[in-house]
């Protein structure tokens, strides 16, 4: 599996950003992929994910309202909208994939990553 990830960079707080993740080397359509972000010293934080079971797209608490999750199968392609962003959502965010229809809900569920791609917001 291999994974570009695009569309980090630099932000002021209250703006937005999309970000991307184009796939190949799996079959996208089978794969549960979610999306992810660690900050300095922090833990890997799970934001949303798809099912691949019923392609219901799933968000954490924190996640919601400011974030969207959508895939394009033709492209093999995720994105992840991002608005009224926060100083504290600098971050690497990365996706990731696994087979499971159901996807998992941690990132150690997860068997595929992408490299991340780096977001800071400034105030």
């Amino acid at each position: 599996a291999q994974f570009v990830e695009s569309g980090g960079g630099l932000v002021q707080a209250g703006g937005s950003l999309r970000l991307s993740c184009r796939t190949s080397g799996f079959t996208f359509e089978d794969y549960s992929i979610g999306w992810f972000r660690q900050a300095l010293r922090k833990g890997r934080e799970g934001l949303a994910c798809i099912n691949r079971k019923d392609n219901s797209t799933l968000y954490s608490e924190f996640a919601k309202g400011r974030f969207t999750m959508s895939s394009d199968n033709a492209k093999k392609t995720v994105y992840l909208e991002m608005n009224s962003l926060r100083v504290e959502d600098t971050a690497i965010y990365y996706c990731a994939a696994d087979p499971a229809s159901i996807a998992p809900r941690t990132a150690e569920g997860y068997a595929y990553w992408g490299q991340g791609t780096e977001v800071t917001v400034s105030s």
